[in-house]
C-alpha cells in the first residue's frame, strides 16, 4: 500500500541576513526579511508497510508530475510485479475523480487508486512524512536558491530512507469514541444521533 500526495509551494527564502545558530543562552535567530527565490513542489509516495519513500521535486503539481512519481514507484520492485498495489490519495486535482482511476489502471493494470473522503487527507500517512520533512529539513526556511532547496529535500529523503520505519497508528476507535463523548458532553447540540 502506497500513500501519496504533494507538498506544494515550498519557497526558497533568501534571508537578508544570515541565520544565526543557537548558542549558550540564545535561541536560533532567523531574519524576518527575505527575498523570494521561487518555489518548488515536492511530490512523494510512502510505502506504509516497508517504510520506503519515493519523492521528486517538480516546478509544479499536476497530472504529469504525479504520473512521473507513479512511474518512479511502479517500475521498481516489488511494485512492478506485485499482484495489486493500492495507492491512497486525497482528492487533489492531480489525482482526483474517476478519470484518474482509469488513467492509473491503463498505465499500470496492477495499480488501484483509492481516494480518501473529502477533508480527510490527514488520514494519508504521507502527511506524517511531510511533517517530519518540514521540521527536520525545511525549518528555518533559509535557502540561497531553488537548487539549494531541492538539494536539501533530496538529501533528507536519502537520509530518511536509511532510518525509516513504518508509522504506527496510536489513535484507536475507542479513543475516537471517548473524544466524541467528551465533545458531546461539552456541546450537546453536536451529539450524534444513535
Amino acid at each position: 500500500m502506497i500513500s501519496a500526495d504533494e507538498k506544494t509551494s515550498i519557497q526558497a527564502r533568501v534571508r537578508c541576513h544570515a541565520t544565526l545558530a543557537p548558542a549558550s543562552g540564545r535561541v536560533t535567530r532567523v531574519e524576518h526579511e527575505y527575498d523570494r527565490g521561487g518555489s518548488l513542489a515536492y511530490i512523494a509516495a510512502w510505502d506504509v508497510h516497508r517504510a520506503k519513500v519515493f519523492g521528486r521535486c517538480e516546478q509544479t503539481t499536476g497530472i504529469e508530475p504525479f504520473g512521473r512519481l507513479v512511474e518512479q514507484a511502479m517500475t521498481s520492485e516489488p511494485y512492478a510485479s506485485a499482484k495489486t498495489v493500492f495507492w491512497i490519495v486525497d482528492n487533489g486535482s492531480s489525482h482526483a475523480g474517476k478519470t484518474s482511476i482509469a488513467r492509473m489502471q491503463d498505465a499500470y493494470p496492477n495499480a488501484r487508486l483509492i481516494h480518501l473522503p473529502v477533508h480527510a487527507s490527514w488520514l494519508n500517512q504521507i502527511e506524517i512524512y511531510f511533517s517530519i520533512l518540514q521540521r527536520k529539513a525545511l525549518t528555518p526556511n533559509d535557502f540561497a536558491d531553488l537548487d539549494a532547496l531541492a538539494a536539501r529535500i533530496t538529501a533528507f529523503e536519502e537520509h530518511y530512507r536509511q532510518i525509516a520505519q513504518p508509522f504506527e497508528w496510536t489513535f484507536t476507535r475507542a479513543k475516537l469514541d471517548a473524544l466524541l463523548a467528551r465533545l458531546a458532553d461539552r456541546e450537546p447540540h453536536l451529539r450524534l444521533a444513535a
